[in-house]
């Protein structure tokens, strides 16, 4: 049983992270911390565990950390707790900025703890099967991705999350996009991105070996235009990437057996570590300085 304490008090903490850890067999929830303390003792509450006012002393008592933070705020989680020791069940992205990130990745290997970044997706059975028998299979020449969001709907839970509004579809859908893409494709060398009218962004990417891939996000597309859509081209033809086979709470539960999973064979090799949530910021940040220099950027 690894204990672990949450962070966090939001809507994807509440019904993502401390269901989930609430519900699975092999993890026991040990605390709550949050910014704010009222929404911590209410989460805490709902899951009859103590909320905790001081990071360190919710570090004492757990094995783990699960955070469901801003991900500036995350970062900052995340050294102190690998730091002490604590492995590290993290959520997307990474970081907001390359050395932050780069902070995380080094405070995690120094210290020899695993750990999961959650791209949702990425643990979802049948799209994780569809990825590695699509990489195996090779001769792929472009990918596109279309991820059209509406939160700013009315009752949409994330619609008044400050860092989305700050940060936008780049930062909050654009790591899903290119958990998908970079499996396929390898790593990103050259970015272009251009903005688009409502928020609308777009990316073109170079990979290793050649192949291009464009990502067209949004956080606020018309509701009748709201869309996913993955598929890549290559010698064989087309394949379009399916949608995930389960709920975002089941992919969860996932991340944790394999956190547990890492954790109990001391291996250290996670396909979605923090070594690739760190990949995926690089990414990012490159495609900040493409668009607002007008230029493209090499990794």
């Amino acid at each position: 049983m690894l204990r672990f304490g949450l962070f966090g008090t939001g809507h994807w903490a509440a019904e993502t992270h401390g269901a989930g850890l609430d519900a699975h067999p092999r993890a026991e929830l040990v605390g709550v911390w949050g910014r704010n303390r009222e929404k911590a003792g209410a989460l805490a509450a709902r899951h009859g565990v103590p909320a905790f006012d001081d990071v360190d002393a919710l570090l004492d008592a757990c094995d783990a950390v699960a955070v469901a933070l801003p991900p500036d705020v995350q970062a900052d989680i995340a050294v102190r707790a690998a730091t002490a020791g604590r492995h590290l069940l993290l959520d997307k992205p990474l970081a907001l900025s390359l050395a932050e990130a780069d902070r995380v990745v080094a405070a995690a290997q120094a210290a020899g703890v695993a750990s999961v970044v959650f791209f949702t997706q990425r643990f979802q059975p049948n799209v994780n099967g569809f990825l590695a028998a699509t990489a195996a299979a090779g001769g792929w020449q472009h990918a596109r991705a279309t991820q059209f969001a509406s939160i700013y709907q009315p009752g949409n839970p994330y619609g008044d999350s400050r860092w989305r509004r700050e940060q936008g579809a780049l930062w909050d859908i654009g790591p899903h996009a290119l958990s998908i893409v970079l499996p396929v494709l390898g790593r990103v060398t050259r970015v272009a991105a251009m903005d688009g009218p409502g928020g609308l962004v777009h990316l073109l990417l170079t990979h290793d070996g050649g192949a291009t891939s464009g990502l067209s996000l949004t956080l606020d597309a018309p509701p009748t235009a709201v869309t996913r859509d993955f598929v890549f081209f290559g010698e064989n033809g087309t394949e379009a990437v399916p949608p995930g086979d389960g709920s975002a709470l089941t992919a969860y539960g996932t991340a944790i057996d394999q956190l547990l999973a890492e954790v109990n064979a001391g291996t250290r090799d996670h396909r979605c570590d923090v070594r690739f949530g760190r990949e995926v910021v690089a990414v990012l940040t490159a495609a900040d300085t493409a668009r607002t220099e007008a230029r493209t950027v090499d990794l």
